[in-house]
Formats: C-alpha cells, sequence, structure tokens
C-alpha cells in the first residue's frame, strides 16, 4: 500500500447524546460562516454596512440550500422518480445531494431581489462575495470526503483516495484508490481565489466584473473535475449535465464581465460610489481635452 495515499475518514456522523452531529453539514456550516466574514470585510472596504452581509445570508443561505437540493434532485430525478427511486428522500439533504449550481442561481436571484428592495447598488455587493464563495465551496467540499462520495476513476497515482468498500461504485469493488476530485476542486478555488484577488489589485475594474470572473475560474475547474467523477448523472450529448451546466456559466460570466465593463457599474457603494462617478467624469474630461489638443 503507498503510504501517500489519502485515507477516507472512518467515520461522518458523530453523537451528541441523540443528537446527529454530521460532517457534511458542519463542513457547509462552516465554510458559510468564512465566507460571511470575509465578504463582510470586503463591502465595508466598499463603504457599504458590512452587517448587509449578514442580513443577505439569512435570506440567501437557506434559498440557496433549496435551489442546490431542487437542481440534485432535477439532474438525478430517477434516483428519486425511477422506478427504484423513492420521493421520501428529497428533503433528506443530510444524506448527501447538493448542487452548487443551484446554490449559486437560487443565491443570486434571491440577493438581486434583496437588494433591489433596499435599493442598494448590486455591482459592490457582487463583487464583495466574488472571491468569498469560492472560500464557502472549499470547506463544503470536505463533506463529500467525510461522506465518501463524488470521487473520480480509479487511480493508482500516489494521492489516490482510499474508499471503502461499501461506498465503491458497483462493477469497481476491486479498486481500492480513486482520484480524489474533491481535494482537486479545493486545490482549484483556492488557486482561483489568488487569481480574482490578483486581477482585483492589478487592474482598475469596474463594478459586477469579479462576479463574472468568478463564475469564468469556478466553471473551468468544475468542468475538468466533473469529466473525472464516476457517480451515476445523467448525460447530453456525451458529457453529464454537470458539465454542460458548467459550459453554460462560463459563457455567463464572460457576458457579464464584458457587459459590467460596458456599464461602468460603480464599485462602491454609497459616497464613496460618488467619487468614483467624479473620478470617472475627470478621466472623461482629461480624455476629451487631450483629444482637441
Amino acid at each position: 500500500m503507498n503510504p501517500f495515499f489519502i485515507p477516507s475518514p472512518s467515520q461522518g456522523v458523530w453523537y451528541l447524546g441523540p443528537i446527529p452531529l454530521r460532517a457534511y453539514a458542519l463542513a457547509i456550516l462552516f465554510g458559510i460562516f468564512l465566507a460571511c466574514l470575509w465578504a463582510s470585510r470586503r463591502y465595508k472596504a466598499r463603504g457599504g454596512d458590512p452587517e448587509l452581509i449578514v442580513d443577505l445570508a439569512i435570506w440567501v443561505v437557506p434559498i440557496g440550500i433549496i435551489g442546490a437540493r431542487i437542481y440534485h434532485v432535477l439532474s438525478k430525478w430517477q434516483d428519486y422518480f425511477g422506478p427504484t427511486g423513492d420521493p421520501k428522500e428529497i428533503p433528506l439533504i443530510w444524506h448527501g445531494g447538493l448542487a452548487i449550481w443551484g446554490g449559486v442561481i437560487a443565491g443570486t436571484i434571491t440577493a438581486c431581489l434583496v437588494l433591489r428592495h433596499r435599493q442598494l447598488k448590486i455591482a459592490p455587493v457582487a463583487d464583495a462575495i466574488a472571491p468569498a464563495i469560492l472560500v464557502g465551496q472549499i470547506f463544503g467540499r470536505l463533506g463529500n470526503y467525510f461522506n465518501q462520495e463524488l470521487f473520480g476513476r480509479p487511480t493508482t497515482l500516489p494521492w489516490g483516495l482510499q474508499i471503502d468498500l461499501q461506498h465503491r461504485p458497483l462493477g469497481f469493488e476491486q479498486y481500492a484508490t480513486f482520484h480524489p476530485t474533491f481535494l482537486y476542486e479545493m486545490l482549484w478555488n483556492l488557486a482561483a481565489i489568488g487569481a480574482l484577488l490578483w486581477i482585483e489589485r492589478r487592474f482598475r475594474l469596474r463594478g459586477g466584473m469579479m462576479m463574472g470572473f468568478y463564475l469564468c475560474a469556478y466553471s473551468l475547474g468544475r468542468f475538468w473535475v466533473e469529466n473525472l467523477r464516476m457517480d451515476q448523472a445523467n448525460q447530453f450529448l456525451g458529457l453529464r449535465i454537470n458539465a454542460w451546466t458548467s459550459l453554460l456559466m462560463f459563457a455567463l460570466g464572460v457576458v457579464l464581465a464584458v457587459w459590467c465593463h460596458r456599464q461602468n457599474f460603480p464599485r462602491r457603494q454609497g459616497k464613496e460610489a460618488k467619487e468614483d462617478a467624479a473620478e470617472k467624469s475627470d478621466i472623461e474630461a482629461k480624455s476629451i481635452s487631450q483629444s482637441r489638443h
């Protein structure tokens, strides 16, 4: 046995008396906490009220979880409505089955509606949240690790993930190690955070562009990881549904970044946004003056 193989946890649930403490839920909740904390600080730096992020989370988190579950059920409908499916499993999210893309879509729509209701600019909030979402996704993948699920194809690479016999797919019982796709995605998301922060500091971005770059960065990694996974999934034209969703979200990210650049949305909230507008006017005035000369 290769000493570098990654062992799987012996258990993913602990009991505090009759109360189950599930690693899957704890990982997601801890990721949400860190994401909110960082997003609050980033939003404050943009002139906004950091408490707004907490207020948003009260709406976005539960609705995002519902959206993640709905996407999972729709993308794997046979598990719930097929000949051997059980619809009673749909609300049992602790059994696994939360699709990140469903959470992102539902959470984004919810956040936009709340911000519109409060008459606040969406772009500065989106820019503050964008890299923080990746933090939540990093810790969320730990839940898959503890559940021994969503791993990749068999591999003998030194960093192969050891999977217990009861968690191996039918027909692959003879293989002991598989690609640790949870780790690949965690590392990709960490690199994506670094890339987003570098872009943010290196270039003068327009408001909202960071969210577009987030969609592009995460989609690329997810497309690669998705095609390594071997869990059962519906396909279309030879690609898994989540792979198609990743391609669609990448295209949406490009469109969003270009559109935000052309619209010149403010990067900051409140009086800082007015300073941005004044600075923009100065730059335009200088440009016109120089062109006349």
